[in-house]
């Protein structure tokens, strides 16, 4: 790689390239009058080591440190971490921003219970329960519940209900 630099005490590089290409800007730039102080053609030569371009090389870019992020939450959610406080907790990221990469890249998280309350008496509820409890608690087969849930509906007297768990 060869380099068209000005030969004063700055020698600022003007152009770079091979050198039968940057003879021929060479020649048409002093054709027009472009370059009519003394430069020459040289082989370029290493840089020096320069700390601060090294530096900010090896910082994260925002894309990296979130793959990093979701790495990290997928792999406490396969250690049994399933509430979005637990994944915060064992993965030292801020809840907020656990939030809000399990909602942007919809993770499977189990981060909800089951709430049923009595359709005629909005007092009697029974909440923070597992599908299963609900199931014995109300007398219910399991896919009624669900299907309960998706629909708004009512099961053995109880409005059923998905809530999701911080």
């Amino acid at each position: 790689m060869y380099a068209i630099k000005t030969f004063d005490e700055e020698h600022r590089v003007l152009a770079t390239g091979d050198e039968p290409e940057l003879h021929r800007m060479l020649l048409e730039s002093r054709q027009h009058g472009e370059w009519q102080f003394p430069i020459v053609i040289e082989k370029e030569k290493a840089k020096p080591w320069d700390d601060a371009a090294y530096l900010a090389s090896m910082k994260i870019d925002s894309k990296q440190g979130e793959r990093e992020d979701i790495k990290a939450i997928r792999q406490a959610h396969k250690h049994g971490k399933h509430t979005l406080r637990e994944l915060a907790d064992s993965t030292a990221i801020e809840l907020n921003r656990v939030k809000d990469l399990a909602h942007k890249y919809s993770l499977p998280l189990t981060n909800d219970y089951w709430r049923a309350e009595k359709y005629n008496n909005p007092d009697e509820v029974i909440a923070y329960q597992t599908l299963a409890r609900l199931c014995k608690r109300i007398d219910a087969p399991e896919f009624s519940i669900r299907q309960a849930s998706m629909s708004n509906g009512i099961v053995n007297g109880y409005y059923i209900s998905r809530v999701p768990k911080v």
